[in-house]
């Protein structure tokens, strides 16, 4: 399995830090994120971590089983407690014993489900169906969820005091689209991967022309879409007809127009950005200035350059929005890059 999350985003290197921080004392978390940037992975490597360790690892994916399956599932049963009930079964709370119960998909799960569950964290004890007796269990509970609960909790979808239980500490993953440098190092680290566990004949590196294109890409699917294209750039090859059809965008203006003009922003000509021969100090305020200028020069043409609505949608004020205007050069009918 990995032994670590890959990024070089803040977001990712604070991911990094509170799974250190979080394995030393097992406290209750959830990890939360869109579908396929990882969560299975950072609860895992929580587990790996942890003096848990030792311990079984049992996940239960709340979203995928009805109400009844899932309480009998999660709690386990006496023989005969229902109808299909021919013997005894222990629950995952019961099985994750000394180690971690990792509930996914946590916000799906009903209300009533979600109270018996509280009663379970509370207590370190329930009882399964059909049954008098109290089992007792002390799994580290672990959660993850692609929802907002803050807007369920708003809404009356998810109960204040379970979330209270099981959110000690956050974890919150950023979407792949909201860190695209973290791409190169991930593809990297797949490609290798994929190359050994396919034994195939393509490299194990990628050309820069197939790294920008994946660069841009918006990654609707996360780590997890970029994972199976990569296993299929590394089987088929990274020739231009293949990648074309990954995406099937073969004349998207994504890939056509803004790769060269995002480059011709930073000043680089449609070169390669190579990061030996530049300094932050020297493209800082160069990058900060032109992605200043797109915005506002965006937002004024949107607004057919009435600065007062310019400045409620920027949220600036207006001597503020004036003094950029001069300063940047802009006039009317400036194009967006």
């Amino acid at each position: 399995m990995e032994t670590e999350f890959i990024g070089v985003r803040q977001n990712i290197r604070r991911v990094r830090e509170l799974i250190n921080q979080v394995a030393d004392a097992c406290l209750n978390t959830v990890v939360c994120g869109e579908t396929g940037v990882g969560k299975d992975l950072v609860v895992k490597l929580l587990h790996q971590k942890s003096s848990m360790n030792g311990g079984p690892f049992i996940k239960v994916n709340c979203a995928a089983l009805p109400d009844t399956l899932l309480e009998s599932e999660m709690f386990g049963y006496e023989q005969g407690a229902f109808t299909g009930a021919v013997r005894r079964m222990r629950g995952k709370f019961e099985q994750a014993k000394e180690g971690v119960l990792f509930l996914d998909e946590i916000g799906d799960m009903s209300l009533a489900l979600q109270s018996k569950l509280l009663h379970a964290l509370q207590d370190g004890e329930f009882v399964p169906l059909g049954s008098e007796r109290l089992v007792k269990s002390n799994a580290w509970v672990i959660t993850a969820t692609n929802r907002e609960l803050e807007e369920d909790l708003t809404a009356g979808k998810f109960r204040s005091d379970l979330y209270y239980r099981i959110c000690t500490v956050k974890i919150h993953i950023d979407p792949l689209r909201k860190r695209p440098e973290d791409i190169p190092p991930l593809i990297s680290h797949y490609a290798k991967r994929y190359a050994s566990q396919f034994k195939s004949n393509q490299p194990p590196s990628l050309s820069n022309e197939t790294i920008d294109k994946l660069s841009l890409y918006h990654w609707p699917g996360n780590v997890r879409e970029l994972q199976n294209v990569l296993r299929r750039i590394i089987v088929l090859g990274e020739g231009k007809e293949n990648i074309d059809k990954i995406f099937n965008l073969p004349n998207n203006s994504r890939h056509n127009n803004i790769e060269p003009n995002f480059r011709n922003g930073l000043g680089l000509n449609g070169h390669r950005l190579d990061l030996t021969d530049f300094s932050l100090k020297k493209f800082r305020k160069q990058v900060s200035d032109q992605v200043e200028k797109n915005v506002i020069s965006y937002v004024l043409e949107k607004t057919g350059w009435n600065r007062s609505k310019a400045c409620k949608i920027l949220k600036v004020s207006y001597k503020t929005l004036l003094a950029r205007i001069q300063d940047l050069e802009l006039r009317p009918r400036d194009e967006f890059v």
